[in-house]
């Protein structure tokens, strides 16, 4: 088994994982303080939920004898629209879903990293298809509706 593959990917999704789970928190918070405390309390779940996939990959990272790394990440857009960002959220949802399919196909021969990965990569897949839904309710009821859906 090549463990540098499985370091790398780990690491990739380590650091960007992590930035993917801050801004969901800032988001929560964003949202919380505009009243929309549904979506405020959806998001800081999902913050901690990214968290928990984070501290697995970086224990098996340091279990394969990787060197844990504190990456820079690029700027994460913030929004205080709802709707826009459900938008490029679920963009992001299927953008990654994409590279943590082939970044899986790379650490088919490390299968304990790519059991938890495919855990990860279930995962994704719901938080995509709840997004989904919500832009199709969105359109057939109305911003409107859905906005005061999602503050009380």
């Amino acid at each position: 088994m090549d463990n540098k593959k499985s370091v790398e990917a780990l690491q990739f999704f380590v650091t960007n994982l992590n930035a993917q789970s801050f801004q969901h928190k800032l988001q929560a918070k964003i949202f919380g303080s505009i009243g929309y405390k549904k979506l405020e309390q959806k998001y800081l779940e999902h913050a901690a939920e990214e968290q928990g996939f984070v501290d697995q990959f970086i224990d098996r990272l340091l279990d394969l004898g990787g060197e844990l790394k504190q990456e820079a990440v690029q700027e994460q857009k913030l929004f205080t629209d709802p709707i826009e960002f459900l938008k490029y959220d679920y963009q992001v949802s299927i953008d990654g879903i994409e590279l943590l399919r082939k970044c899986m196909d790379g650490i088919k021969d490390d299968l304990t990293t790519f059991d938890m990965m495919k855990v990860y990569l279930k995962d994704e897949e719901e938080d995509m298809y709840w997004s989904e839904e919500q832009l199709g309710l969105i359109e057939i009821i109305g911003a409107k509706p859905w906005l005061v859906k999602m503050a009380i």
